[in-house]
């Protein structure tokens, strides 16, 4: 088959076959980036939420003409495609019902074919537009923001605190990036250890706690919580930025641990111009297909100690985390991060054209590549 020569459907049959690589990556038990189940199985579903709303704005395309991408920068849809997912979203149920069942709609495009010999537009653009509205009223897409779930509870045995893995996702309107975040937070309030803490120091075994839990664990935190999540969640802000906040935002709560998972930029041949080099190498691929590159930076910040709370006659000061920054790295430093990885994934056949183009140490310098081969992932290369 001939690949379409139309640059939406081209955009479109990129950028998911870029998603499911990842996917691929992320389920591989060998996979380099994710040592832990847990966060990849994170990673996941937010990709997979990508995936959804890929598959909306597509049908969305076939009633309506407009849909713009980030082409100079990030590569992936702007934010205001995300907005619009999500107020339609809101209006679906009631926009279905004005909108003729299926059956119907191919009932009447048949009719129409018959009685004038000529294709049904309007009719195809109402099914397109009803396709669309199913695909979204769900809410299975990626949104604006995806409030917190906590994935994880047990105790640290130094501390005997319970601490959980949360995570949440957003999209920046700025950089018009997916952004996904994870965090370690130990809680300290008192009726959260004596609830969740056993006699022996660990995670108290009469309890059942049906995970994942929506929202923060800690039912007196868990709103505020979110709206701390919701304005600390930009691409602007530094992960240290965003764990000091954190630490200085709620007395209880210690953040031990944040990880930021940015997805993109994302290039395609034809269609992104962010980078010349790998514009021009990519559009040299001989199948459309397989022009693209994926790349994502994985952050973390960690606390390196605690210092312990004071209590005196007149003032008091909460217990404070210690942040590693490792200032030997001046990238490091600059991200405001212990640690980062830089990531790409690429299609075998455009990683054979930029390496015959002698591009590769250029393009790739200070990334870990990913091969995408035949349905599997080739790293290390």
């Amino acid at each position: 088959m001939t690949p379409s020569t139309d640059p939406a459907v081209h955009y479109f049959d990129s950028i998911v076959a870029a998603l499911d690589g990842l996917e691929i990556f992320l389920r591989d038990d060998r996979s380099p980036l994710y040592r832990h189940d847990l966060i990849g199985r994170v990673v996941v579903e937010y990709i997979a939420q990508l995936d959804s709303a890929f598959a909306s704005w597509r049908n969305r395309l076939g009633f309506m003409d407009s849909f713009r991408i980030s082409r100079a920068e990030s590569g992936f849809p702007v934010f205001q495609n995300v907005l619009e997912l999500e107020n339609d979203r809101r209006t679906a149920a009631q926009r279905l019902a004005n909108i003729p069942q299926p059956d119907e709609l191919r009932g009447e495009m048949a009719d129409f074919i018959l009685r004038h010999k000529a294709f049904p537009d309007a009719l195809q653009r109402s099914m397109a537009e009803r396709l669309y509205l199913e695909s979204v009223k769900d809410g299975a897409n990626f949104g604006p923001f995806s409030l917190c779930q906590t994935v994880k509870v047990s105790v640290n045995p130094k501390t005997l605190r319970p601490y959980y893995l949360v995570h949440w996702a957003s999209f920046d309107g700025f950089a018009n990036l997916p952004l996904i975040y994870m965090a370690t937070v130990e809680d300290s309030s008192e009726d959260m250890v004596a609830q969740l803490v056993g006699p022996d120091g660990k995670l108290n075994d009469k309890l059942d706690i049906p995970l994942p839990v929506d929202g923060l664990l800690n039912p007196q935190l868990a709103h505020r919580f979110d709206d701390f999540t919701q304005k600390n969640s930009a691409y602007t802000l530094s992960p240290v930025t965003i764990a000091s906040n954190m630490d200085k935002d709620f007395e209880t709560l210690h953040p031990k641990q944040l990880r930021r998972v940015v997805l993109g930029p994302f290039y395609t041949a034809g269609i992104t111009e962010h980078n010349s080099t790998v514009t021009e190498v990519l559009s040299k691929v001989r199948k459309a297909e397989n022009a693209w590159l994926l790349t994502w930076t994985v952050q973390e910040v960690y606390s390196k100690g605690e210092i312990p709370s004071r209590r005196g006659l007149w003032s008091s000061t909460p217990a404070s985390e210690e942040f590693y920054i490792n200032t030997d790295d001046l990238e490091a430093a600059r991200q405001g991060v212990s640690s980062y990885e830089k990531h790409a994934l690429v299609p075998h056949e455009a990683y054979q054209v930029l390496y015959a183009a002698g591009e590769t140490a250029k393009i790739f310098s200070g990334y870990k590549v990913h091969i995408l081969s035949q349905g599997q992932v080739i790293s290390d290369v």
